[in-house]
Parts: C-alpha cells; structure tokens; sequence
C-alpha cells in the first residue's frame, strides 16, 4: 500500500466518523425538540410567554463553560444555542397562538 492509500483510507475512515456523529447530532436534536414542544404546550396551556430571556442567559453562561471544557469556541456554542432557541421560540409561539 502506498502513502496515498493510506491517507485516501484514514480519509474514508475520518468520513465515516463525522457521518455516524452528524447522524448522532440529528437524533439528538430532535430528542431536543419534542421536549421542548412539550415546554411549548405546557407554556401555551398556562399562558406563559413563549420565551423566557433570564433561562437563556442562564443556559449561554453553562453552555460557553461546557464549550471551554470541551475545547470548543464557546462563542461558536453561543451561536448553536442562539439558533436553536430562536427556533423553539417559533414553535413555542406557533402552540400560543394555536391555544
């Protein structure tokens, strides 16, 4: 085998890795998300506002340490989490207005 077989198969191995998480992170998210829709039904049902900014900022200051930890760059969670809040807001505001 040469050098450029094994890097073209180390290649193929690392693929293979980033697809089995991607498809762990899916998965997660949408585990994610039917728990929060439950929040959302819950807060529809209670007339309670669909979002709740002292949570966020609570959950961006935990998020940013676990990202430090993991040595991730915690301004690259903040945009995850920011991003998918925004989306459970919209659902959460979609199940008020279904009320």
């Amino acid at each position: 085998m040469t050098d450029a077989d094994d890097a073209r198969a180390e290649l193929l191995r690392l693929r293979g890795t980033i697809d089995n998480i991607d498809a762990a992170l899916i998965y997660m998210l949408a585990e994610r998300f039917r728990a929060t829709q439950q929040v959302g039904v819950l807060k529809a049902e209670h007339a309670m506002p669909p979002s709740d900014p002292a949570r966020e900022e609570q959950q961006v200051a935990r998020l940013r340490a676990l990202a430090e930890t993991a040595h991730l760059d915690p301004e690259f969670a903040e945009k995850w989490f920011n991003f998918v809040v925004a989306e459970v807001i919209r659902h959460h505001t979609e199940a008020a207005e279904g009320r």
